[in-house]
């Protein structure tokens, strides 16, 4: 019996925090304060993420270009002993024949941005779909195969 794969794509749970360009020293402190809080919180959900799919099996993780789809990945990646490829966020057709090649019956994790999971998704035969660009908590597992979609948040 051929096994069917699936394909896990999360958005980045590490959010990029900035400071204004000539921020006073009062609203600076509390800049620094959320953006340390906000990274503490990031790299817990990467933590997690490791956690939640330790065991799915997954034999190839892919991230954008961009550090925080990367350090979203690197726990994980440290778990399972794999190396994150990284590529293009804009060759979503690239990418997914690439996968398709490389782990036909392979589950991989690719960690995209809510601008280009939804591209990735229909490049893979799934359904059209939006993505809030607050959204940091979502694993879309999709299966190639019937084009089946789950979301899960944690």
């Amino acid at each position: 019996m051929r096994r069917i794969a699936p394909v896990l794509i999360a958005l980045p749970l590490l959010a990029a925090a900035s400071a204004p360009v000539q921020p006073q020293s009062s609203s600076l402190d509390q800049e620094l304060k959320q953006a340390r809080a906000e990274q503490a919180a990031a790299e817990a959900r990467a933590a997690k993420l490791a956690t939640v799919l330790a065991d799915a099996g997954i034999k190839g993780i892919y991230t954008s270009e961009f550090k925080r789809t990367q350090d979203t990945a690197k726990p994980l990646a440290s778990k399972l002993g794999l190396t994150i490829e990284v590529v293009p966020s804009k060759d979503a057709a690239g990418l997914a024949a690439k996968i398709k090649a490389a782990h036909p019956r392979d589950s991989v994790l690719i960690i995209g941005h809510s601008n280009t999971i939804p591209e990735l998704i229909r490049a893979f035969g799934g359904p059209e779909i939006k993505i809030a660009d607050d959204e940091y908590s979502g694993i879309y597992i999709l299966t190639p195969s019937t084009g089946a979609l789950t979301l899960i948040r944690y």
